[in-house]
């Protein structure tokens, strides 16, 4: 697009005339951003259209890719990274008075999801167009992200995200291509003369999804693939039908965004009745259209409908989307008039399903009553789903009553939407090879005893462009200029970094990169918090959603332990560290609230105390975010992966900041279990009860919290400041709560039972963290064994052993 600094800058300077209509000289930085991404969107523009064009006329198989998060973060930089146009437009810019960071800072983080799953799905895109596997996504346009986190006197308080507050740059409206979606009413089934039932949908509610698309750049080829973004809007004739259809007791206005509405939030609080109605009504809102659109597409190929899995690769991430199945099911039979066999035959073929848990509580169900209110022709064909799938199972074992109803789809008053997921597609997945295993030989056992080929493993992966080359520059220009430049389109070839482990040379300046990234955190914590971080101390940081089973607690009551220590023990020694937190948790979750309250209130105590000012910090950074992220991931010494072990399915925050050097504390759960088997005991810190342990308390029992307070004095201390007279509770009954969970409720996570041997091994942490070549050697090796965790080589995997799809080089 441009082959020299001078080039940009003419371009640049004429796009900033004709899109905003000034000169350069008195363009904010928000007119900058614009006029740039509209640049860059001229570029992608036409390899998107050729990417499509060339699709088109090959027909290769495609995956479309469904899910409730696309976490996609910021654009501008990524984009330019994957144009290799980065270095000429910072420079260009600078040249011009501008900092491409600054306006990178212009751009909202997309509020399109909340954690791993969408973080996962966005990586997941990245990769199928870097390596040019035809794949696309269909998610939600949220108009509301999950929400903008305030920390007022400490507690957390939402608020709206508005990220659509200012035009996005990178979306297209499409409305040619909206679709009608349907809720509501009822089905009144009659008989055709050839004697073939048929099932008319009558007074339903209907919303209109339109389109908004998304490019998806490839890394330095031609590809540029589609996230296809559902916006639920009303037209006119809908509101007024509405309204009238209500006898007019309402405004215009109103009943409008009960329409649109479907749209609005990133998981809408399901605690109450409406929430749920809203929850499910946004999954099928997003399958629907998602189906539809997938269908238009294929039928322009003119080819035969049983030719569907040859061409089409549908892909459930995780069971917010698993309504895919009876949605294709529909279409097929009501609108296509295809026999069930043959309807089931192709939805099977080409569905395939990831789970995400581990958790029982944690498997989505739905009430019978709720799905068949708002979803009453889906809710027939669910239903006979479940029994054609029940009657095949007693046919394998007649009697048994038991193993039926645990297998059934719809049991106990509920749709239990992982039971559909599994049977109604023909492959299942888990995310690490522990989390897998788990699922075939404890939690989904009986479904593998039925379906054993049907389960395979595929661990997360992230894509290193993302998380290193474009999130750490100083590390990439190292690695590059000691391996070459190989290592971007082949992430494995970053093993060739072991043989720079004796290197001294190359491990300082290993330190110093890392050192140069903590005075940039520490930049941004001032920034933002105020307060004043050491960068000689260790960087501890635990960063992810906050959830009891992560275990925020236990690094919470490590901190409160050593704060005892230091103000008690004269002879108490400790290297110096700085613990950074960043999460948020769900506006209902009121224990993870409480956690919050305690790490903010430990700060408080921790940072104002002069006596042991150059010892600790404390920070907790609000309204955490992918681009928050990436500036504290390469500031990283020390990363918490602390989970009650069997309970993190995988992880990827693990891989990003293993990516960038940083050195994992962790229990042996998720994708933990893998890295420790890449880099060895010597470069992995885990603690903890084995997920073995951990689900044999589960089952059997035995575990007393009580025990473990009553024998260990340290664990006493520090648990009854929660509720005693402490700096931290001051005599409140704040965290009284905790307390209980921990005692009264027996320690669900295994926070006391690991406590010790998480003190232990923190303080072994701190001992190596002053060996600081062997330090360095640790973290190269960390870096050079991440390779294994690059969503491209994750992509085709997916691609050979489960989609069947294969490479297309887009020409232009």
């Amino acid at each position: 697009m441009f082959n020299s600094k001078e080039e940009f800058i003419q371009a640049f300077s004429e796009k900033l005339r004709t899109t905003i209509g000034k000169e350069v000289e008195t363009a904010t930085e928000q007119d900058a951003y614009r006029s740039l991404g509209a640049l860059v969107k001229d570029h992608i523009n036409k390899n998107w259209l050729q990417t499509n064009q060339q699709y088109e006329k090959e027909q290769p198989k495609q995956v479309y890719y469904f899910s409730m998060e696309f976490l996609i973060g910021r654009l501008l930089g990524n984009n330019l990274l994957n144009l290799q146009m980065l270095s000429i437009v910072r420079e260009g810019l600078t040249d011009l008075g501008f900092s491409l960071a600054d306006l990178e800072e212009v751009e909202n983080d997309a509020g399109l999801g909340n954690g791993g799953l969408g973080r996962l799905a966005a990586c997941f895109l990245d990769s199928l167009a870097s390596v040019g596997l035809p794949g696309h996504g269909h998610g939600i346009r949220y108009r509301y992200g999950m929400f903008d986190q305030k920390l007022i006197d400490g507690y957390q308080v939402e608020l709206p995200d508005p990220w659509l507050s200012e035009p996005y740059v990178w979306e297209v409206r499409r409305p040619e291509d909206a679709v009608e979606v349907r809720f509501g009413g009822y089905v009144d089934t009659g008989v055709t003369p050839e004697g073939q039932l048929t099932f008319e949908h009558k007074n339903y509610e209907q919303v209109r999804a339109v389109p908004y698309d998304v490019p998806v750049v490839g890394y330095q080829n031609e590809t540029v693939h589609t996230l296809r973004l559902w916006s639920a809007e009303a037209t006119q004739d809908d509101t007024l039908a509405l309204a009238y259809k209500q006898s007019m007791s309402g405004n215009y206005l109103t009943h409008k965004r009960s329409l649109e509405e479907t749209s609005d939030f990133l998981y809408p609080d399901d605690s109450h009745e409406e929430g749920k109605r809203l929850r499910l009504k946004q999954e099928y809102f997003l399958v629907s259209a998602g189906v539809q659109s997938v269908l238009r597409s294929f039928e322009r190929m003119e080819l035969p409908l049983s030719s569907f899995p040859e061409k089409i690769a549908l892909h459930i991430n995780d069971t917010h989307p698993v309504l895919v199945i009876p949605e294709l099911m529909r279409a097929l039979i009501d609108e296509r008039g295809m026999s069930w066999e043959d309807a089931w035959e192709i939805t099977q073929s080409s569905v395939s399903y990831t789970n995400h848990t581990t958790l029982r509580e944690a498997l989505e169900t739905w009430p019978i009553g709720l799905v068949r209110e708002l979803l009453p022709r889906l809710y027939m064909i669910i239903e006979e789903i479940n029994e054609r799938f029940c009657q095949s199972l007693w046919k394998q074992g007649p009697g048994d009553f038991d193993r039926i109803a645990q297998l059934a789809i719809i049991a106990d008053g509920q749709v239990k939407m992982a039971h559909l997921a599994i049977v109604g597609s023909h492959s299942v997945n888990g995310v690490a090879k522990l989390h897998t295993e788990i699922l075939k030989s404890r939690e989904m056992k009986k479904f593998y005893d039925v379906f054993p080929k049907r389960f395979t493993n595929k661990t997360n992966g992230i894509t290193h462009r993302r998380w290193l080359v474009h999130t750490n520059q100083p590390l990439a220009d190292q690695i590059t200029e000691a391996i070459g430049d190989h290592w971007i389109t082949q992430p494995e070839r970053l093993q060739d970094l072991l043989a720079k482990k004796d290197d001294s040379a190359f491990l300082d300046q290993l330190g110093k990169v890392k050192q140069q990234n903590k005075q940039q955190l520490a930049a941004f914590i001032k920034d933002v918090t105020d307060i004043t971080v050491d960068t000689q101390s260790m960087f501890d940081v635990h960063i992810k959603r906050l959830h009891g089973y992560k275990r925020q607690l236990l690094n919470a009551l490590h901190i409160m332990y050593l704060y005892h220590e230091l103000k008690s023990n004269p002879s108490f020694e400790m290297t110096p560290r700085t613990f950074i937190f960043a999460a948020k948790a769900a506006p209902s979750y009121y224990f993870a609230k409480k956690v919050i309250k305690l790490i903010t209130t430990i700060a408080d105590v921790v940072n104002d105390d002069s006596d042991i000012q150059g010892l600790m910090k404390v920070v907790f950074l609000p309204n955490y975010s992918v681009s928050m992220a990436e500036k504290i991931i390469p500031g990283t010494d020390v990363s918490e992966q602390i989970s009650t072990a069997s309970k993190e399915a995988s992880g990827t925050g693990n891989m990003k900041l293993m990516m960038n050097g940083a050195l994992t504390l962790g229990t042996m759960d998720g994708a933990n279990v893998e890295i420790h088997d890449l880099v060895g005991d010597d470069a992995i810190y885990t603690f903890g009860l084995s997920s073995e342990e951990v689900l044999h308390y589960a089952h059997h029992g035995g575990y007393s919290a009580r025990k473990v307070y009553d024998s260990d004095a340290r664990v006493r201390r520090t648990v009854d400041q929660l509720v005693h007279y402490s700096p931290f509770s001051k005599g409140s009954t704040e965290f009284q709560d905790l307390y209980d969970s921990l005692i009264t409720y027996n320690d669900e996570y295994f926070v006391l039972k690991d406590f010790a041997n998480y003190i232990a091994t923190q303080q072994r942490i701190g001992y190596d963290y002053l060996q600081k070549r062997d330090w360095n050697m640790k973290s190269l090796i960390n870096i050079a064994h991440s390779g294994k965790f690059a969503s491209d080589l994750t992509i085709q995997q997916y691609a050979s052993q489960i989609w069947n799809i294969q490479p297309v080089n887009i020409v232009r």
